[in-house]
């Protein structure tokens, strides 16, 4: 019989406190650490040593996650162990159902209480929940930037609201025609709060990621010309954001990226191939891949299981609908058709497949990009953990 949890899960256990946020890799078993917190709040225990200790007089449990975990039950699997009866699974766009609740235990699981405090439903309900009940945050990536953590911040008694954090922290810039911050004032005071709170679950894996750059050709005379005239099909490019996306258009519908994927899948049997856009989830689906390769996705507009029974299959799946939330320990191998503009969803798309359980040593992710204009900006955030940001790219470019 093996333990219920791993060595590094019971430090982190011991480690929780009402408030914090339990931090672990994608896969690194947030889940049961975090259940087992919620049987120790209250007096209960399992391991091989104690067996099963029931809490006394356990408070409800609410735990919520993605709308795609709560609908494929793993929560509910999760609790079987630890004997927990007492619960409710829902997702975040249905926080706002259970603000009135007072004296219970909510796990907010995949953090979402980012955002202005002041205008952000999700987060509004969160601060009112934090207020009367227990509760923690599970997340693989807690956040690069203050504002991530203002919320938190404020749920845990740090500050009163955000107009305190900001007159304390933030300097603006007054010459922008939106908030800038030019510099941020004692950070050490905001390190030091952010520490306190933050919970490691320091996992070993027994695998390895391979990440490999796919650079792809593209219609460089196509690219050169929208971004001169400003025009596509004979319509003027208006915004910003037009702009961006059809540049990025330009380098994703480019048949060499096709090819490229085609080759990748005679040397890797079964793939996850991550997509942005619906243009993309078209050429994908109308490829044709060869006799016994089944094509599956999981999209806004269909949801299909992996093709697990097939011995060559491909699963496309869409970065919003797929980041986080499930996993898949049938293939060591994803694709990244185009890149996504944040590093927290590509590092959640990487952890579909690294996973404790999962057979392969090995575990190979090829990124699909071009070494020109949008592409090269969006990578260089991304290597640098941040969010690519449109605005800025379109003022550099004159916009």
């Amino acid at each position: 019989m093996e333990d219920i949890l791993r060595p590094d899960q019971y430090d982190a256990v011991h480690q929780m406190k009402n408030g914090c946020i339990l931090c672990g890799g994608v896969g690194s078993g947030k889940s049961r650490t975090a259940l087992m917190y919620y049987l120790k709040t209250y007096g209960g225990w399992l391991s091989i040593r104690t067996g099963y200790l029931p809490p006394k007089n356990p408070e409800k449990l609410f735990v919520i996650t993605t709308a795609k975990k709560r609908d494929s039950h793993e929560w509910e699997t999760e609790m079987i162990p630890f004997h927990i009866d007492n619960y409710v699974v829902d997702s975040w766009n249905n926080i706002a159902k259970y603000k009135e609740e007072k004296g219970c235990f909510f796990i907010f699981d995949e953090q979402r209480v980012v955002g202005d405090p002041r205008k952000g439903a999700w987060v509004k309900a969160f601060l009112r929940i934090a207020k009367y009940n227990k509760w923690i945050l599970l997340s693989a990536t807690p956040g690069d930037k203050w504002d991530d953590y203002i919320p938190v911040f404020i749920a845990n008694g740090f500050y009163k609201n955000k107009a305190e954090f900001e007159s304390k922290h933030y300097v603006y810039n007054r010459w922008t025609s939106y908030p800038k911050v030019d510099r941020v004032l004692d950070e050490d005071l905001l390190n030091r709060l952010k520490y306190s709170l933050l919970v490691d679950i320091r996992y070993e894996r027994h695998t390895e990621e391979h990440h490999e750059d796919v650079f792809c050709n593209f219609d460089f005379n196509l690219y050169r010309s929208t971004m001169k005239t400003r025009q596509w099909e004979g319509e003027p490019i208006e915004t910003g954001a037009k702009l961006c996306y059809i540049l990025r258009k330009i380098l994703n519908s480019d048949e060499d990226r096709q090819v490229k994927l085609l080759e990748l899948m005679e040397k890797h049997p079964r793939v996850i191939v991550f997509y942005n856009f619906d243009y993309e989830r078209d050429i994908l689906l109308s490829l044709q891949y060869g006799e016994g390769v089944a094509v599956a996705e999981w999209s806004g507009k269909k949801h299909e299981p992996i093709p697990a029974d097939s011995e060559k299959w491909i699963y496309v799946a869409q970065y919003t609908a797929n980041a986080e939330g499930w996993n898949c320990i049938l293939t060591d191998t994803i694709i990244f058709f185009s890149q996504n503009y944040s590093y927290r969803t590509l590092v959640q798309a990487c952890g579909r497949i690294n996973r404790a359980n999962t057979p392969f040593k090995d575990l190979y992710y090829y990124h699909f990009k071009c070494k020109f204009g949008i592409d090269l900006a969006i990578s260089g955030a991304l290597r640098n953990k941040k969010e690519f940001n449109e605005r800025k790219y379109y003022e550099k470019l004159g916009g």
